[in-house]
């Protein structure tokens, strides 16, 4: 029988606009199961529990904005906090590079699990899998098995630290990021050096970061612009398609030590933008670096585009 072990999330409660949701239901059958660890710093038996520390202000959280417009779909960023935590479970020996079976269960203060989830950006759960170099991201979709339990396939491509941010939203309560960690045996890769560059090339794609500010300043609203072109034509893509129900996903991540809920950032898409142009509203709440993801839509084919930033 495979061993595994579990981690209990640092959870925080965050306010956000999402598109109308919609109601998934099962039996709320609580999980006998689940493990609880009293000491939140041991790591004995591949335990780990976090305090849960919920956030009740809507500008705690570094970033998780409003949509673009700050106007859209209000109504959303008033709904109450659920408080619930996150429990991973993992293969105890995890093999750089080779996909493992992970599974999230999400319970209520109580230790109740949860059954009835709402989509946000067409999914129940969204899944940013970060290195804690912040060389490697990954963004998935757990599948829900019912009475709060989502599982999905994960890769880590190196040894050393992870950090998961799961992203979910329980029925009729407000989108809320639950934070896990795991550990891949073996000598971390060295720290790569920090590429401020704007321009990059992904594929068959250009990516021209633009921001609205020439220096990034924290607190401050910026507008994050990805200018995109066909690599071949220089031209803005033609098959440049809906991703998640939206123009484009943005995730951001301070460099810290160690990841927490603080360091991240994830913003809406704004509607109605040149064409080839995804444009985002955001603000950094601290001065440091910090690492963009943009993930956009190519006719199926999903680009991610990384930058890093200064904020001073």
């Amino acid at each position: 029988m495979k061993r595994f072990f579990t981690a209990l999330a640092i959870t925080s409660t965050l306010f956000i606009t999402q598109a109308c949701a919609s109601q998934v239901n099962s039996s709320e059958t609580p999980d006998s199961n689940a493990s609880t660890v009293s000491n939140a710093n041991s790591h004995a038996d591949h335990n780990m529990e976090g305090s849960k520390t919920p956030e009740a202000k809507e500008n705690s959280h570094g970033g998780h904005n409003m949509e673009g417009s700050h106007n859209e779909h209000s109504d959303h960023s008033k709904l109450e906090p659920a408080i619930a935590t996150a429990k991973l479970t993992l293969p105890t020996k995890i093999t750089p590079n080779t996909p493992v079976p992970i599974a999230i269960e999400v319970k209520d203060k109580n230790g109740k699990a949860i059954a009835n989830f709402d989509k946000f950006q067409e999914e129940l759960m969204h899944l940013i899998v970060v290195s804690d170099d912040l060389q490697s991201f990954n963004h998935i979709h757990p599948i829900y098995k019912g009475n709060g339990r989502f599982e999905v396939q994960a890769n880590f491509p190196h040894p050393g630290g992870y950090t998961l941010f799961s992203d979910y939203k329980v029925a009729g309560k407000a989108e809320q990021v639950s934070v896990l960690k795991a550990q891949v045996p073996g000598k971390s890769p060295a720290a790569p050096t920090i590429d401020l560059a704007t321009t990059k090339t992904f594929g068959n794609t250009k990516a021209n970061l633009k921001l609205s500010q020439p220096t990034l300043k924290a607190g401050q609203e910026v507008h994050v612009i990805f200018n995109l072109q066909d690599a071949v034509s220089n031209q803005p893509p033609k098959d440049l398609k809906p991703y998640l129900g939206e123009r484009g996903h943005l995730v951001i991540l301070k460099q810290s030590s160690p990841l927490t809920q603080v360091d991240y950032i994830h913003a809406h898409a704004m509607k109605n933008t040149p064409t080839g142009e995804v444009h985002f509203i955001t603000h950094f709440p601290k001065p440091g670096k910090y690492k963009i993801w943009g993930q956009f839509n190519r006719n199926g084919k999903i680009i991610t585009a990384d930058f890093w930033v200064d904020v001073q």
